[in-house]
């Protein structure tokens, strides 16, 4: 499927883009939302490559590996959503308090 391998290229991009701002950025509230959105890049590229894997090659071994690898890449997509909407509103008062 050209669709999930597009997906698998850019979640991997965003997530390398995610990480390198993650080391550059100094404030403290900014880092862990750039780590949140991450995390949410890392989750998308997991379940895509799963996904990926199980419509290519549909053995018994691929299934369960693609299902393992569907409920890791949903728990970090859910849990980045969770620590991106807890920080949202601390960055926007960081670079308030910034300024």
């Amino acid at each position: 499927m050209p669709t999930l391998v597009i997906l698998i290229i850019l979640s991997l991009s965003f997530y390398a883009y995610f990480k390198i701002r993650f080391f550059r950025a100094k404030e403290v509230m900014y880092r862990n939302w750039v780590s949140a959105k991450s995390s949410i890049a890392l989750g998308v590229f997991i379940v895509a490559f799963a996904l990926n894997q199980m419509i290519v090659e549909p053995s018994k071994v691929s299934i369960i590996v693609g299902i393992v690898f569907l409920a890791v890449g949903g728990g970090s997509v859910w849990a980045g959503i969770k620590s991106y909407r807890f920080y949202l509103p601390r960055v926007a008062e960081e670079a308030q308090n910034k300024n």
